[in-house]
């Protein structure tokens, strides 16, 4: 049998499948497009890890057996192919594992993930577009796609902030863990004299949602402004007042967007991005809550310096809540993260995340 450290409820799983199979085959179920593609998303999501546990419970049964006939009849070559075929199987039970972590009420949906240069000028802004191309190379490895939304390029080099879509299965899930602030610390480019730089850049992560049911979005609490584009887009984008500003009054958040051609469909794409920062303050309310039950440090929160990336005069990125940390900069800039969002995922269902503020 499969053990998942208590995280896998079968059972429950399949009921919950079983109650959405049943609303999906009502006459009027897609009589609500919105609803019904929400519905049939989740069902993917539950049904995804119940058939990657009957087809692994089913492959380490089959290596178990095979495993007990090579101790009473050894076989190298068999051995072999044993050892290679069990560390394959950990590496799946490991990814059904993290799967099965993602249980916040957003986990299963897509992101928008924007990225804001801290003080420092053109050495943040420089920092702002590595981050960028290090997330666009983690979500190509993943398999997921993405679209740049809006971008503010800086004055020298860089860009002052960026937004972009990221598509595919467990996407805020997985991404949710890098929000904070990230630090870069090595010899800058733009220094003549060589000096060693510190730069900070803010990563945000909110969930990409068409609508939530949950959230109201009043007409009259909204103050929508129009004004000209900056940046690339052909001679078309600087001619007329098709970016969009959308203010949400009761919380004073303030979303835009400026990457389409059309009016129509940068407020579209702001009012996804309003929903999704909604949808954000909702869930930290609710972390809020949870973190004064459990007595979580209250600097695990937004504004904490999550990781540092060290450049000179050694190489090391180190995650400062979970201690989980690697010299290779270069494999992490090109993208390799998993090591870290596995491990914040891990500690935070185990309880254990805390803050260390040492520099490095």
């Amino acid at each position: 049998m499969i053990e998942l450290g208590g995280l896998f409820d079968h059972d429950r799983r399949l009921q919950e499948v079983a109650r959405l199979e049943s609303s999906m085959a009502e006459p009027d179920f897609w009589e609500r497009p919105e609803q019904a593609r929400r519905m049939t998303k989740q069902l993917g999501v539950l049904r995804g890890p119940l058939d990657n546990y009957t087809r692994l419970k089913h492959q380490l049964d089959e290596w178990t057996d095979l495993w007990d006939l090579l101790r009473s009849d050894p076989d190298d070559e068999l051995n072999r192919g044993l050892l290679k075929e069990g560390s394959e199987l950990m590496a799946e039970l490991r990814q059904l594992e993290l799967t099965l972590i993602l249980t916040g009420p957003y986990d299963g949906e897509d992101a928008i993930l924007t990225l804001h240069a801290g003080a420092g000028g053109t050495e943040a802004q420089d920092w702002v577009e590595m981050l960028l191309r290090m997330y666009l190379r983690w979500a190509e490895r993943r398999g997921f796609s993405t679209r740049i939304l809006d971008q503010l390029p800086g004055e020298e080099a860089g860009l002052k902030s960026v937004s972009v879509e990221v598509q595919g299965t467990n996407v805020f899930g997985f991404l949710r863990p890098e929000r904070g602030i990230h630090r870069l610390v090595r010899i800058s480019p733009f220094d003549a004299s060589g000096r060693r730089h510190t730069s900070f850049a803010s990563v945000e992560v909110i969930p990409d949602l068409e609508m939530d049911e949950t959230i109201d979005i009043r007409p009259e609490d909204l103050r929508v402004d129009t004004f000209r584009a900056s940046g690339a887009g052909g001679q078309h984008i600087n001619k007329t007042d098709s970016a969009v500003r959308i203010t949400h009054l009761p919380s004073g958040v303030v979303v835009s967007c400026q990457s389409e051609r059309s009016q129509r469909s940068n407020r579209e794409t702001a009012m996804k991005l309003l929903l999704g920062k909604l949808a954000e303050l909702k869930e930290r309310e609710w972390e809020a809550k949870m973190a004064e039950v459990r007595g979580v440090q209250a600097d695990i929160g937004w504004g904490s310096q999550i990781r540092s990336y060290v450049f000179q005069p050694y190489t090391t990125v180190r995650d400062h809540r979970t201690r989980y940390q690697t010299g290779n900069v270069t494999q992490v800039m090109d993208g390799d993260l998993d090591g870290f969002i596995e491990s914040y995922l891990q500690a935070q269902a185990r309880g254990s995340l805390s803050f260390e503020s040492e520099d490095l």
